[in-house]
């Protein structure tokens, strides 16, 4: 291994000083990673070949979006605009429109991984199995990026990963490097969890701490690369959280190795290790609602997947030469590092000619937020970081026309909740005013109930795929678990959507005007919130549930608003019920939300217990760091 304890400075091969606090690493193996300039197009590893099947697949789920699109936009100008569009009529009708084709695209997303998954038994959507006779060449670095994190939690999941390898052909060729962003603080902690454990693991397991975060995690990623690049074939990307099967990071590398044109596999996580009722709920969703749309959305996909910097393999010299982000000119939201650098760095290796694909995975996994609070903390985050890329999609020279297609719905993605917002004030107010009745502007019994369909169908096409396979349908605790787990999982989304209405439509227009979201380490771990804080955190809420209610009894239209005013008052005590963790315990001991345990509960492994050194173990530790 390489330095000890002494602070040391390299560069990035771009003269940045960056100065390490601490690090055990192997010697160096520099990798030039140079910033993109993207007003130039790049030349292609190989030249493009136009898949008419993959344009075809796009353009059936672009005309599945379409026609009932269509379909609506003609039944509600039957009802008004007969004798011309006022500009009132035409603000309601682009609206209703476009957030019909949303919710569309998402069914005919879902509808077609549900045929994949049950009608093509997911061949095309799985990695392959591992070949005896193909043994792993390459070597694969395991990145580890972590700030202020609970690190024993950290090395615990690293050791199941560690574990999981060493029963795998081709596992020797895997080495984990835990890069560290932490303060100092957490960083003393974290040096001497990983002086005491790293010897009780049985594969290379590197250690670096930079002093100064520069860039985040894209700049703590790129550190690397620089560095140590050049030693490795592929790295496969993680997060703090993040835990995936030796089985398949062997199958990852291997389908690198068979496929040289490809520059990244990113795998479908799952989620995990859910404690409060709030992430247990999103643990059980995420099981049975996202492996229909995933498969979906890999298919029509194709080569031109999606990164989401995490549980993911990458081709280093591939991303080296090709993902190197600039600073942006100007301030934020557009300017300064570029924030949601994934599916920036998809579409660069794409403009480059390598092949970016998605799969499902069964071991693949990732924690979420444990409440309400947390998530939307998240969430604006990612808000700041898509809109960054509207510029981008437009100045970017060379990027594939899916690409940019991708990067706008991401950005788009954060308009739907003020879209809604609007059509809802649309309609009340100009109710209330007397400009229209609500009867005349509201859809008809036949067109809301093609809205219901295509707002739930995805949740019974999910049921039916789970109830098709005896396994998985006592995964969820059998068939009448699961269905009481949806029927509650439907309750609280219809409570959730209009609190994440107003919270997406707070975040994007206050980042609009300058407020930077902060993008500090996440709040993985929480046991309840008090009922005054939840009050004071929702207290806009309240006031537009307020609003609303008057604006319904004002236009006559109270009924049909009940379940988004209910939402918004019951704001501060869903967060604060949903925070708790002894409500998940009651759930999971109940069978609400039950999903199957991961992969590695079946098996001996334990995550590592560190034991603070005392004695001669400390005073050697600290011999060792002078």
């Amino acid at each position: 291994m390489g330095n000890g304890g002494a602070p040391s400075t390299g560069s990035t091969g771009e003269d940045k000083p960056l100065a390490r606090a601490f690090e055990q690493v192997p010697a160096e193996s520099p990798l030039a990673m140079p910033e993109q300039d993207f007003d130039t197009t790049p030349p292609l590893i190989a030249r493009r070949r136009f898949n008419i099947d993959l344009w075809a697949r796009r353009l059936l789920v672009v005309t599945l979006t379409l026609i009932p699109a269509a379909l609506a936009a003609h039944e509600m100008r039957r009802s008004i605009g007969l004798d011309g569009i006022s500009v009132m009529e035409g603000v309601y009708l682009t609206l209703f429109i476009s957030l019909f084709a949303w919710i569309a695209f998402g069914f005919a997303t879902a509808a077609i991984g549900f045929l994949l998954l049950t009608v093509g038994k997911g061949r095309s959507v799985t990695p392959r199995p591992l070949r005896a006779s193909e043994p792993l060449r390459g070597k694969t670095a395991i990145l580890l990026p972590v700030c202020n994190e609970d690190f024993l939690g950290v090395l615990g999941r690293l050791s199941i990963m560690e574990r999981s390898l060493a029963q795998v052909m081709g596992g020797e060729r895997f080495e984990f490097f835990i890069l560290s962003d932490s303060n100092a603080e957490s960083g003393e902690t974290e040096k001497r969890a990983y002086q005491e454990m790293r010897d009780s693991f049985s594969r290379p397991v590197h250690y670096r701490r930079r002093a100064l975060n520069i860039g985040r995690k894209p700049g703590n990623i790129a550190e690397w690369v620089q560095r140590f690049g050049g030693g490795y074939d592929h790295m496969i990307v993680l997060d703090a959280d993040s835990i995936m099967s030796g089985q398949t990071m062997a199958r990852l590398a291997a389908d690198m190795e068979r496929h040289p044109h490809v520059g990244l596999i990113q795998t479908v996580p799952t989620v995990m290790g859910a404690a409060t009722l709030f992430a247990r709920w999103q643990q059980f969703a995420s099981r049975l609602f996202g492996p229909i749309s995933a498969a979906g959305m890999i298919w029509w996909a194709g080569s031109e997947g999606m990164f989401w910097g995490h549980n993911a393999i990458v081709r280093v010299r591939a991303f080296a030469e090709s993902c190197g982000l600039p600073e942006l000119p100007g301030r934020a939201p557009f300017g300064g590092h570029i924030l949601s650098h994934d599916m920036l760095e998809a579409a660069l290796l794409r403009r480059r000619g390598w092949d970016v694909h998605m799969v499902t995975a069964d071991d693949s996994f990732e924690e979420f937020p444990p409440s309400m609070p947390d998530l939307f903390t998240r969430d604006r985050r990612w808000c700041q970081g898509n809109i960054q890329h509207v510029p981008l999609l437009i100045r970017i020279a060379g990027l594939h026309p899916l690409s940019r297609f991708q990067l706008l719905v991401g950005a788009t993605a954060y308009c739907t909740s003020p879209m809604w917002l609007a059509l809802m004030l649309v309609v009340l107010g100009g109710a209330a005013s007397g400009y229209w009745p609500p009867a005349q502007v509201l859809p008809s019994g036949a067109l809301l109930g093609v809205t219901a369909v295509l707002l739930f169908g995805p949740k019974i096409l999910a049921i039916l795929w789970a109830m098709a396979d005896p396994a998985r349908r006592i995964g969820f605790g059998g068939a009448a678990r699961m269905t009481r787990g949806v029927i509650v999982d439907i309750l609280l989304s219809i409570l959730m959507a209009p609190v994440a209405m107003l919270t997406q439509t707070i975040n994007l227009v206050t980042i609009l005007m300058g407020k930077k979201a902060s993008w500090n380490g996440q709040t993985r771990d929480r046991d309840g919130m008090a009922i005054g804080s939840a009050i004071w955190l929702f207290k806009w809420h309240i006031l537009l549930g307020v609003a609303l209610t008057w604006l319904a009894v004002e236009a006559g239209a109270v009924g049909w608003t009940l379940p988004v005013v209910a939402g918004l008052f019951a704001a501060p005590l869903l967060a604060a019920i949903t925070a708790r963790k002894d409500l998940g315990r009651r759930a999971e001991e109940s069978g609400l939300f039950q999903v199957a345990d991961p992969w590695w509960r079946t098996q001996s492994y334990r995550p590592l217990r560190f034991r603070w050194p005392t004695g001669e173990r400390r005073r050697a530790i600290a011999a060792n760091d002078e």
